[in-house]
């Protein structure tokens, strides 16, 4: 598979034939059905006010037409000054009142959308972050951003499309049809004759369009996915020298989108030619039969004229009837997508009766646990344990599944079999909030919001007073930094925390798990990636946080862990050795090469950089 530059890799591919609601490409019906009694119970009477509106501008267009018969009749053939003031009140009227209404219609019409783009984007997003970290780890970020963004409005588009043909449209046919048929029945019958072949042909370019529009999609989602995929890695694209294979498939994607609006364009724009070739045919006839009457049988000119004056009126509000089956199916792709983002119910859920996480002492344990990434195997039937209130370290290559344990513990995954126990209650058996609740986590890519650094650090507890939130900082080592930045807590962190240094995050993130104070305490590669002053600082500030805590420690820096009270060591999913850092040096294992391999001298290095974070712990003290 490729990514979204081009370049192997595990990304997913969007594939419109996998989507399951591609699957029933003719039930639009049921999906429109859905969409309106979604909303017309909150805007009912919305839409009846703008309704009426319409009916209003529908009855002005076929007033408009209907006085042309006095117009002829009166001025021209009778030449009645009086009627000249009577019917230009009457024009003056029926145009202020259609002026009036299609703008209360047209404001009404906005808000309603804009009520349902921001009620179906809230639904999307609250579905999104109900989901487990295995949908995020499928879905590309930039198709979820495409939903969001494009598939509400889609919604918004086809209700108003709806609303307005209705409203609007038929209204003002169904007006003008009944002007036709009151001045002449038979050449009504003659202009009616045009819509077979339209809606035959209409037919047709619907399914075309249908198609395309699901490409059109599929290639969008992959233009917000490179651009948010280039603009987080973009120094990586620098570094590299990627610029240009970067902007070539940038390019692809946006040529697929051109080369697929501008087909749809062309398909939606055929209904014109349709339309004005068979209303040509059916006019032309109006008029030979209309004119043939009126010099050879003495019919009613005026009435000649306002049939002629309703037929033109209608024209345009068919030929909008015409594209509103083309339109409405390239809407109707995005109202899919959103729809299967909001039906997509998350695999992880609590369980019916899931009682609430109780911590005593804090004891984890793993039963037997196996888990894998779809083939890959990452946990091959692992058993430990981490005691209550001490510090538990994993130790082992790269894959041996260390952060794979981090991830059940905070169940973002459900093992394929075995038990998680803490305290001896399943996890699996207590709420995911609960189990969260007593969980903190500092990373080694600590993430912080765009927001205040004060906020940041009120994310562990949500409602902690400022006198708390500055008493963690302190203890975190951070509350000095941050005084020295203009703001101080108020300052912006910056997207992902990036107006700050590594050791800053680090210390904000440290800071924010102290205001969380959670039994269990998990920390991956927290110090990996400093420099020795701010190392020693988060080293002195996890030492108070790892305090009276059952703590769980992730290290490829084995100096970090020699401290811990029990070392476990993984290997391709299984735990291989247990103990201090003592009894597994003196074992010739797999511990022991770890060591070696970093140290080189097993004894001098580690000794060195023991004397390193005995520093910071009595810093910390």
């Amino acid at each position: 598979m490729t990514g979204p530059f081009g370049m192997k890799g595990k990304r997913t591919v969007l594939n419109p034939a996998n989507w399951q609601v591609f699957k029933d490409p003719e039930g639009s019906m049921q999906l429109i059905r859905r969409l309106v009694m979604e909303n017309a119970r909150q805007f009912v009477s919305r839409y009846v006010l703008a309704f009426l509106c319409m009916a209003l501008v529908a009855a002005s267009t076929a007033a408009s037409a209907w006085i042309m018969k006095d117009i002829i009749n009166q001025v021209f053939i009778n030449r009645n000054e009086f009627m000249i003031y009577v019917i230009a009140g009457l024009v003056m009227v029926i145009f202020t009142i259609k002026g009036a209404a299609t703008y209360g219609q047209m404001v009404i019409l906005s808000r309603i959308g804009n009520s349902i783009v921001a009620g179906c984007q809230r639904r999307m997003f609250q579905r999104i972050t109900e989901q487990d970290l295995s949908y995020f780890d499928r879905t590309p970020a930039g198709e979820l951003t495409a939903r969001v963004q494009h598939n509400t409005k889609a919604a918004r588009s086809v209700l108003e499309m709806l609303v307005v043909s209705v409203g609007r449209d038929v209204l003002t046919i169904i007006g003008l049809v009944g002007v036709m048929i009151g001045q002449n029945p038979t050449m009504s019958a003659f202009a009616l004759l045009i819509m077979p072949p339209a809606v035959l042909g209409v037919s047709v370019l619907v399914r075309r369009v249908r198609k395309h529009a699901k490409s059109q999609f599929v290639s969008t989602a992959r233009i917000l996915g490179t651009l948010q995929e280039t603009t987080i890695g973009i120094r990586v694209v620098k570094a590299f020298g990627m610029e240009d294979h970067v902007r070539a498939a940038m390019n692809e994607a946006i040529s697929a989108v051109e080369h697929r609006a501008n087909k749809i364009a062309s398909l939606t724009a055929r209904t014109s030619p349709l339309m004005e070739t068979l209303g040509g045919f059916a006019i032309a006839i109006v008029i030979l039969y209309g004119g043939y009457s009126v010099v050879n049988l003495d019919q009613d000119p005026g009435a000649f004229f306002s049939f002629i004056t309703a037929l033109l009126l209608a024209y345009e509000p068919a030929k909008r009837l015409a594209r509103l089956h083309v339109n409405l199916n390239n809407n109707l792709v995005g109202v899919r997508l959103m729809y299967e983002l909001i039906d997509d119910v998350p695999e992880l859920t609590d369980r019916p009766g899931a009682a609430e996480l109780v911590v005593k002492g804090g004891e984890i344990r793993f039963d037997d646990v196996r888990f894998s990434y779809g083939e890959s195997a990452a946990l091959n039937g692992l058993t430990m344990v981490a005691e209550p209130g001490r510090t538990t370290a994993l130790v082992g290559a790269s894959g041996a599944g260390k952060s794979t344990v981090f991830s059940l513990i905070e169940r973002f995954y459900e093992p394929d079999d075995g038990d998680i126990l803490i305290d001896g209650q399943n996890t699996k058996d207590v709420t995911i909030a609960s189990l969260r609740g007593h969980i903190a986590v500092v990373t080694q890519d600590t993430f912080l919001f765009d927001m205040s650094i004060r906020d940041n650090i009120a994310l562990g507890r949500p409602g902690a007073s400022d006198a708390e939130i500055e008493q963690a900082a302190r203890d975190a080592n951070a509350h000095d930094f941050i005084m020295d930045i203009p703001g101080g807590y108020d300052a912006l962190a910056g997207e992902g925390g990036g107006r700050l240094s590594g050791g800053q995050r680090q210390r904000v993130a440290i800071a924010r798990a102290m205001l969380r104070d959670a039994p269990i305490l998990l920390l991956d590669e927290a110090t990996s990636a400093l420099d020795a002053e701010s190392e020693t600082k988060v080293q002195a500030a996890l030492a108070r946080l790892m305090k009276g805590r059952t703590t769980l420690v992730i290290a490829h820096r084995l100096a970090t862990v020699r401290h811990a009270d029990a070392i476990h060591v993984l290997d391709r999913g299984r735990l291989v050795e247990s103990g201090t850092h003592d009894s597994l040096y003196a074992e010739d294992g797999i511990y022991r090469r770890l060591c070696e391999l970093q140290f080189q001298d097993g004894s001098s290095k580690a000794d060195e950089a023991e004397e390193s974070i005995a520093v910071g712990n009595t810093a910390a003290v």
